[in-house]
């Protein structure tokens, strides 16, 4: 396990910002309303050649009803747990209020080494103001603006003597990327609990709940990869919050940069149209696609009701409709790491290379029995096929008239690699060009 440095406060004082500043990048949403983020948020940074881990976590509050901050607050226990290190986070503006003394309480009761961490600290005046936090009898104080950097890199020079030794990071970045993606209360965050059997998401019955794109390692069962929830995708034009619309740009960058999609759909509601929509953002983006039909156990059904149900999918998807579709239950943990083999499946039809020896040893044979009709007296003749070296699977036709092949022609070449190569789930492309 690597080094774990969690950030933990009460709401709306600047944990996220914090956070984005610490890792380099804006991976945590930041907004001036309170609550934002909800889930664990974990990010690679490195201080001085040593390498660690952040966790971000959602606004401890102690003592609500609300089912949000009641969630959060068993993300941030789980944090404490994990970490090696805590950064408690306070605001300078507000002064210590009764949430600060409710989380120092529960920090005093933790073994992991604590840093008090003064926020908002930007000119002299504030930095008098912050000498009132050596009253919660934590030890020394750091005062930063992580907006702006100032002080950061003191409290790192510090934080970083208190790491173990010889401890590396997880690094995720080579491993396939798997993103769960879908409309809202599809099933996304309960699907990856499931998988890694605990509750590393928050999941609620209201839609929304999710924000930002949360990865996890999963490494079991013989496989290891990524595994990345996302935010509902909505309508456009039901996005009506700058909250929402930050966390669906998120889930759409979470598309781009997957190798792989789980589109997660809602048996109860249907294949609709937004789930459409989202398939052909995948197929757009050329990524590996399997579509996951969750809460199947609660259908009614006949002999022929999954039966149907696929064969609608398929009609809508079409042309490419070469996609795996399995029907779950993640609540029931019905099917749920067939979906994860199928994944993999997927995965590895996306990157798999074939030789320009046997593509043109299977396919100049069909080309030669079936050739592309001529147009306007011109007679196509294509000579050679080769696979492009790209991240997707694509290929190049050579031939004599490469703008007069049809876009029909174009899809039974598609359907003849598919059969003959196995490319389930995998957006293919193909290129007439010039010989």
């Amino acid at each position: 396990m690597s080094n774990l440095v969690a950030i933990v406060g009460r709401p709306n004082v600047g944990k996220s910002t914090l956070f984005n500043r610490l890792i380099g990048g804006r991976n945590a949403i930041v907004d001036e309303h309170s609550g934002v983020t909800r889930d664990r948020h974990y990010g690679r940074t490195e201080w001085g050649g040593r390498e660690f881990t952040v966790i971000d976590t959602g606004g401890y509050v102690s003592g609500s009803d609300d089912v949000f901050e009641g969630e959060i607050r068993k993300q941030v226990e789980i944090a404490l747990e994990e970490a090696t290190i805590v950064l408690f986070v306070v605001d300078v503006e507000s002064g210590i209020t009764d949430l600060d003394e409710a989380v120092a309480e529960v920090l005093r009761r933790n073994p992991t080494k604590v840093f008090v961490v003064v926020n908002k600290v930007d000119n002299n005046a504030r930095q008098l103001d912050s000498m009132e936090f050596y009253s919660l009898g934590m030890g020394e104080i750091y005062s930063i603006s992580s907006i702006n950097g100032a002080g950061t890199g003191e409290l790192l020079d510090e934080v970083v003597q208190h790491l173990k030794e010889d401890v590396e990071a997880e690094d995720l970045s080579e491993l396939p990327r798997l993103a769960v993606v879908g409309r809202p209360n599809a099933g996304k965050s309960s699907l990856i609990n499931a998988l890694i059997g605990q509750d590393r998401n928050i999941v609620t019955n209201i839609a929304g709940t999710t924000r930002d794109a949360v990865d996890t390692r999963y490494k079991a069962f013989g496989f290891d990869f990524n595994l990345v929830d996302t935010a509902g995708v909505r309508k456009k034009a039901k996005v009506n919050e700058d909250l929402e619309f930050y966390s669906v740009l998120r889930a759409i960058r979470s598309i781009e940069t997957a190798d792989v999609c789980l589109l997660m759909v809602d048996a109860e509601a249907g294949f609709a149209a937004q789930d459409v929509n989202i398939f052909h953002l995948i197929d757009r983006n050329k990524k590996g696609v399997v579509i996951l039909v969750n809460k199947w156990d609660l259908i009614e059904k006949d002999n022929h009701t999954t039966k149907r149900f696929e064969e609608q999918i398929r009609e809508k998807i079409a042309p490419f409709s070469d996609v795996p579709v399995l029907f779950v239950s993640v609540l029931n943990k019905q099917r749920i790491y067939k979906a994860l083999e199928l994944a993999v499946k997927v995965y590895h039809n996306r990157t798999k290379k074939i030789k320009t020896s046997e593509l043109n040893e299977k396919l100049l044979p069909i080309i030669q029995r079936t050739p592309p009709p001529s147009t306007r007296g011109r007679y196509i003749k294509i000579k050679f096929i080769t696979q492009l070296p790209t991240h997707a699977p694509s290929f190049a036709f050579f031939c004599n008239h490469p703008t007069q092949v049809k876009e029909s022609y174009r899809r039974f070449m598609e359907n003849k690699l598919r059969e003959l190569f196995d490319f389930e789930g995998v957006p293919i492309s193909i290129f007439f060009r010039q010989k």
